[in-house]
């Protein structure tokens, strides 16, 4: 259920991250950083481009952001399983509706033809999550295993 939750909470806030995108993509607002050239620009990482980091600071500092992004994750998480089950599924159920009607109001936008290729990437998205998901799972079972062991 856990699980779950967290594939829905990142499922209702992918659009809105899709909408705060620029629309020729991330790239458009300016040149990038020339030495930023061949790694990845992240949200993050714009608040150092002026820096002129050397290769080492920018491996860091990619360390850090890397491991900074789940710990919010992770706070919600901790007070989200604090809550009664019933406040739980209403929460999976309202955010499951808000998400088929937001899919509901970008089909409506889409033309037929935007409409399947959209329907194909969400496919494809899903069974990615589905794989990572599982993939997560067997991780956390082998370390049990391994802490039962010792």
């Amino acid at each position: 259920m856990r699980k779950t939750l967290i594939a829905l909470l990142i499922a209702a806030t992918l659009p809105a991250v899709a909408l705060a995108m620029p629309e020729g993509g991330p790239h458009e607002q300016g040149p990038c950083h020339p030495s930023m050239h061949g790694e990845q620009r992240g949200h993050g990482m714009r608040l150092f481009k002026d820096l002129e980091l050397s290769a080492e600071q920018r491996e860091q500092m990619g360390k850090l952001m890397h491991e900074r992004k789940d710990n919010p994750r992770a706070i919600t998480q901790k007070y989200l399983d604090k809550l009664p089950a019933a406040d739980q599924q209403a929460m999976q159920k309202e955010i499951e509706t808000a998400r088929l009607e937001h899919d509901k109001a970008i089909r409506a936008i889409l033309t037929p033809e935007q409409q399947k290729t959209f329907d194909a990437h969400k496919a494809e998205m899903d069974k990615r999550r589905a794989e990572r998901e599982e993939f997560e799972a067997w991780k956390a079972e082998k370390a049990e295993k391994a802490s039962k062991a010792e």
